[in-house]
């Protein structure tokens, strides 16, 4: 007969002693699994920046002619002594997080740096402690997780490297062996790091905005080391994040938006819930983001400013086209409560039926239900499919040695052509009676390195520079690209704007020149 609790059922366990269980080994390849993405790994490592009070931070390619090869995090936080890097490479350690800290489980700069490298190194200075460094690889995992000492004078000389944002403290994340890395094709690098950094810079830009737009300085950069001579090589692509606010539109689709309501959630107490609805077909960056709009319409839940979920409903509803412009800001509880829970890779969040309950009751100042803002972002969602759009002419992509800002802003505005190659930017030297040319096979604008010096001040130019040059030089010229004939018409036009361009850049200099004397 089935067993049938009686009287004597006891709800708790008795124990009679308790043994020690160590991780085996093997709990190494646990370690280097826990589903992270290569954004989401490489966030989870500027959390850990932002947390040690950087307000610099710098994620570095390196790469040669045919490979790529590290990826480094460098920033100018607090840094780390000799016992602050063991501490952080010990697997399982727990750690003490400060109230408002990114960090949770003490588990990030591990599991995130093994999940994509086999080796992982850490090197750091404190304003009292000199340059030290520890290394964890994958065979040291395995090998009872035994970690590696850096040399102190390699360790000195990678921070001396970083001297422009390591002063005097700061910290440098090493990653080699990248498994992605590795798997690339000799000749596609550039291409695979284009849509790398893109994919990146959207990640940080969402996750981190709040920080971002208060003045954190955060950078992607690639160097290539191909051509090291006396320094670290010459930089060939640079973009400084900018925040991507997914509630960052200029007049909101509704009028009375945003409006808070309070959610009464048993367990974590009243949650406000700030709804926005955007303006019906925005094309702006922060609306669009990555992914179908579906996905990305419901809650935004943030912890300590730092956005952890991006879109979705937590059972609340079913994702539907006519709730693409409703999305709900909600800052989570500082204090503990069992209703929320974080997953490692700070990436979602779980909730309990108590905050659906509670979003139900949920009303705003003047005591209107929440239900009445999903029906205001549906019934201005369907006002918004009724209006005619005006259709504007598809134009070749900007690409590299434009600023990412501005290529954002031309997608936001302009519909690409399908399948033409973008139109890059370059400086190289040629004669003096031409400010610019056209390379029409592969798509490039060839800029007059004889000028370079005029649109910088005298400093060395990044690989985006003379952003309105360029800029301007795209909006005149895109239509040059993609032609089957090339008519002597279109090629008068670009002889006198070469003419009257090269006047105003020697003007320029002229007067540079005279400021100068």
């Amino acid at each position: 007969m089935p067993y049938e609790p009686g009287a004597g059922w006891q709800y708790d366990v008795p124990t009679s002693g308790s043994t020690h269980l160590p991780p085996d080994a093997g709990y190494g390849r646990a370690l280097t699994n826990q589903g992270y993405g290569f954004e989401t790994a490489v966030a989870d490592l500027v959390d850990n920046s932002i947390d040690a009070g950087a307000d610099e931070i710098v994620v570095h390619f390196l790469r040669d002619a045919d490979r790529i090869l590290t990826l480094l995090i460098v920033d100018n936080g607090t840094g780390m002594d000799e016992a602050g890097l063991n501490a952080a490479m010990t697997v399982g350690r727990l750690r003490e997080y400060g109230e408002g800290a990114l960090g949770m489980y003490g588990t990030g700069l591990k599991s995130a740096s093994l999940s994509h490298a086999e080796s992982l190194t850490v090197v750091s200075r404190t304003r009292r402690s000199r340059a030290a460094g520890r290394r964890l690889t994958a065979e040291g995992v395995a090998d009872g997780f035994r970690c590696d000492t850096v040399e102190p004078a390699y360790a000195q000389d990678l921070i001396d490297r970083y001297d422009g944002i390591i002063e005097w403290h700061g910290t440098v994340v090493r990653w080699d062996r990248v498994r992605a890395f590795e798997t690339v094709a000799r000749g596609q690098s550039e291409q695979y790091l284009s849509k790398a950094i893109s994919r990146l810079e959207t990640h940080l830009g969402l996750c981190l905005h709040r920080f971002l737009a208060r003045g954190l300085k955060l950078d992607i950069a690639v160097w290539d080391v191909g051509t090291q001579a006396e320094g670290p090589g010459e930089e060939v692509d640079h973009i400084s994040v900018e925040p991507l606010d997914p509630f960052g539109y200029t007049v909101p689709g509704r009028a009375g938006y945003p409006r808070v309501f309070t959610a009464p959630v048993e367990g974590a107490g009243d949650v406000r819930l700030t709804a926005h609805i955007w303006s019906a077909k925005s094309k702006h960056a922060g609306f669009r983001q990555i992914g179908a709009l579906n996905e990305r319409q419901g809650f935004y839940f943030y912890r300590n400013d730092r956005l952890v979920q991006a879109g979705g409903w937590n059972d609340l509803r079913s994702p539907e086209g006519h709730l693409n412009l409703a999305r709900i800001a909600v800052d989570l509880p500082a204090a503990p409560n069992s209703v929320f829970s974080l997953d490692v890779k700070k990436e979602g969040v779980t909730v309990t039926p108590a905050f659906t309950l509670g979003v139900d009751k949920a009303v705003d100042t003047s005591g209107a239900p929440f239900q009445a803002y999903l029906s205001d972002a549906q019934t201005t969602y369907r006002d918004g499919s009724k209006r005619a759009e005006t259709v504007r002419k598809p134009v070749t992509a900007p690409g590299k040695g434009l600023d990412p800002r501005i290529r954002r802003t031309i997608k936001e505005e302009l519909p690409e052509k399908p399948g033409e190659e973008p139109i890059a930017f370059t400086w190289t030297p040629f004669r003096e009676d031409r400010f610019f040319d056209l390379d029409r096979e592969n798509n490039v604008v060839l800029l007059n390195s004889e000028f370079r010096d005029d649109f910088n001040d005298g400093r060395r130019g990044g690989a985006n520079d003379a952003p309105v040059t360029k800029t301007l030089l795209y909006l005149l010229l895109e239509d040059c690209f993609g032609l089957g004939r090339w008519e002597k018409p279109r090629q008068d036009r670009v002889d006198y704007w070469n003419t009257i361009l090269l006047a105003s850049v020697r003007a320029q200099r002229e007067r540079r020149n005279r400021g100068m004397s």
